[in-house]
Formats: structure tokens, sequence, C-alpha cells
């Protein structure tokens, strides 16, 4: 599979989709641009974010925000808050506990339920 193709066929931002699973896990890819992700946190479950192509400005609550670029990876552990923007489109790939809702508790217009986020094929 080549990661950088299958974004042709993801064409909304803020909208991940589940390109693969493992164990208990989902392999997710998504584009960002702009502001949109509410701060949230995933009370049970740690995530991963790795950074395929582009930018992306990465805040945690109470930490410094810092820039993560292609080849980036950075894993959020559970409970801690986050949100992340891009002002460039920026391509980054997802591992997440299936658990894991897309923006925790936390319901805004970019939230997406488990079958929105399925891959068309």
């Amino acid at each position: 599979m080549k990661l950088i193709e299958k974004f042709k066929d993801i064409t909304d931002y803020f909208s991940p989709k589940i390109i693969g699973e493992v164990n208990d896990t989902y392999v997710k890819l998504a584009k960002i641009k702009g502001d949109k992700v509410p701060w949230h946190n995933h009370e049970h479950e740690d995530e991963l974010f790795y950074i395929i192509e582009g930018s992306l400005l990465f805040e945690t609550e109470g930490q410094d925000p810092f820039t993560m670029n292609q080849g980036d990876l950075f894993i959020v552990k559970r409970g801690v808050n986050h949100r992340v923007s891009s002002i460039e489109e920026c391509k980054i790939m997802l591992i997440e506990n299936k658990t894991a809702a897309h923006t925790g508790k936390v319901k805004s217009e970019i939230t997406k339920n488990i079958q929105e986020q399925q891959l068309e094929s």
C-alpha cells in the first residue's frame, strides 16, 4: 500500500479515514488544514500522530506549542488535552485504539463517528 496514494480518496479536511486495523487499533489517514480541531482528550487511550507530508502545529495543555514536520512522530498520552492545526494542507497518519472517539467527549462540526471514518474502496 502506498500511503500517499490513499490520500486521493480523502476529500474532506479533519475527517480521518480508516485504512487498516492492527489488533485493537485503527490505522487512519487524515488531511488537516485550518484550525477546526477543538481542544479534546482521550480519557483511556493514547494516540499516535505521524506526519506524512506538510507541517502540523501541535498544542498540548500546559506545554509550549510545537511544529511537527514530515517524518515526525508524536504520541499523546491518555487524558492530555490537545489540538492540532495547519496553515497549509498536512497529511497525517493516526494510530488509535478502536475505542477512541474522534474528538474525545467534545462534539464539534468535525466530529465523525466510526461509520463516517470508513474509507470507501
